[in-house]
């Protein structure tokens, strides 16, 4: 045993050798040398112990062992756990992918930002130190037209700041039929509750008058919140308060009227014949005298809350101690800049989540036929149809809204359809598909073409 245990190579060789045919490049350094130690510390022990099952009885043989299972574990080792996927799935905001993808503009903004120093508390044109509001506060504001803007980390973070800063130990009025639940449970109530406002229902589930609200008010008053219910809908015997009226009763009460948007948008997708989305704009136009709505929902951009509104009540936020704690980043900023300038100066449809949603479903089928052209070339043993469907806009956002599209059916006698859909799920560029009616489908609305062509490369590949 103590000869078998002079045999085992030194860290540095075995790591040489692994370098010399470029195995190791893949790794960094340091992790490489871990991995190679733990191996050697390993059979160490296996031959101390006498639990060593191993064939090898030289330093030669011992070093091919360790640089095989080493090969094995760089195999299976994925070095980041956050990593990039093909969305197959044709929901556009999918909220376990991580919701809008950004535009190339945001993308390369952000990319300047991080190679350099930049500007993000520092004014230029004065030589000290600035704000961090005032970077995208000029382009939210010509984009809604606010007087005045603020970003924080997302949009529960901006409920919780204008009801801290606005109404704790303070009445704020909402309607039975907006006490809305968002992802994670969630609750407004909850929120509210921790923000130490004092909730005050008013009206029923369905149906909520405007003298529930006159009735309402009381010396405790602080606001109006009417909460946009953008990820359920109610139908039927309803009835609801518009935004005009309220902020007509709100203003004659001297109260604040806020709105929490939820999604957002600032890109009208009705003239699209998609939805019935309010705007950022008319519920400012409407009076509201706060808006606060999500950036990476319908906006197109990066995770952020942005509050938007009179410039009394946003220099209160600003100030307001919370504001620190939820403060956002250079990259967010960057990002949510470069976003805005796209929706106001460029293409709205160079964002990604404006193209994906407004997109033709004849483009989409037309696309799907090259597809399946293409791959029943490669490969003939899949059977490949092309159906009409439904894509979803996903994250919350418009519930009852279905974009016809086209999507590609695939089955394949050699494995079952959820082998398949493991496969390339976990294959070195993961694909996210759906199931149906024993199918694998494939809806391009959320694919770019480069996506397309990888697709297709991983399922021919599935068959060599």
């Amino acid at each position: 045993m103590l000869k078998l245990l002079r045999e085992l190579p030194p860290v540095h060789q075995i790591q040489e050798a692994l370098l010399k045919e470029d195995r190791g490049r893949e790794l960094p350094y340091n992790l490489l040398k871990q991995l190679i130690q733990e191996e050697v510390n390993n059979l160490r022990e296996a031959l101390i112990k006498e639990t060593y099952t191993g064939k090898a009885r030289d330093r030669h043989g011992f070093q091919a062992e360790i640089i095989a299972s080493i090969k094995e574990k760089m195999a299976s080792m994925k070095l980041n756990n956050l990593i990039p996927v093909i969305n197959a799935t044709g929901v556009v905001l999918h909220t376990n992918l991580g919701r809008a993808r950004l535009s190339e503009a945001a993308i390369d903004h952000m990319t300047k930002v991080a190679k350099s120093y930049s500007t993000l508390e520092y004014n230029l044109s004065e030589g000290k130190r600035g704000s961090r509001h005032s970077i995208v506060e000029e382009a939210v504001c010509k984009a809604t037209g606010a007087e005045s803007a603020m970003i924080v980390n997302n949009n529960a973070a901006a409920v919780f700041l204008i009801l801290s800063a606005l109404a704790k130990e303070k009445e704020v009025v909402v309607s039975r039929g907006e006490l809305v639940e968002i992802g994670g449970s969630f609750r407004v109530s909850s929120i509210m509750e921790e923000s130490g406002a004092r909730l005050k229902e008013v009206g029923t589930t369905n149906k909520t008058h405007a003298a529930d609200y006159e009735q309402a008010v009381s010396d405790e008053t602080a606001m109006f919140m009417k909460v946009h219910r953008s990820n359920f809908a109610i139908v039927g015997f309803t009835s609801e308060v518009e935004r005009e009226q309220l902020a007509s009763i709100a203003k004659k009460q001297q109260v604040i009227f806020y709105e929490d948007l939820g999604s957002g948008a600032l890109y009208d997708f009705r003239k699209n014949g998609i939805g019935e989305e309010p705007t950022v704009q008319e519920t400012l136009s409407a009076g509201a005298d706060l808006v606060s709505f999500s950036g990476d929902k319908l906006l197109g951009g990066p995770q952020a809350g942005l509050i938007a509104g009179k410039k009394e009540l946003v220099d209160r936020l600003k100030k307001h101690q919370l504001a620190r704690v939820l403060r956002v980043d250079k990259f967010t900023l960057a990002a949510l800049e470069a976003t805005l300038w796209e929706q106001l100066y460029e293409n709205e449809t160079n964002i990604p989540t404006i193209r994906d949603i407004t997109v033709k479903a004849e483009e989409i089928r037309q696309r799907a036929n090259q597809f399946k052209v293409q791959l029943e070339k490669k490969c003939s043993h899949y059977k490949v149809e092309v159906e009409a469907s439904f894509s979803q806009v996903g994250g919350g956002t418009m519930p009852a809204v279905e974009l016809p599209t086209y999507v590609i059916a695939i089955r394949t006698d050699k494995y079952r359809v959820n082998e398949l859909e493991e496969k390339l799920r976990l294959s070195e560029q993961p694909i996210i598909m759906r199931i149906k009616e024993d199918k694998l489908v494939i809806d391009l609305r959320t694919v770019t073409t480069v996506e397309e062509a990888v697709i297709l490369s991983e399922l021919a590949n599935i068959h060599d």
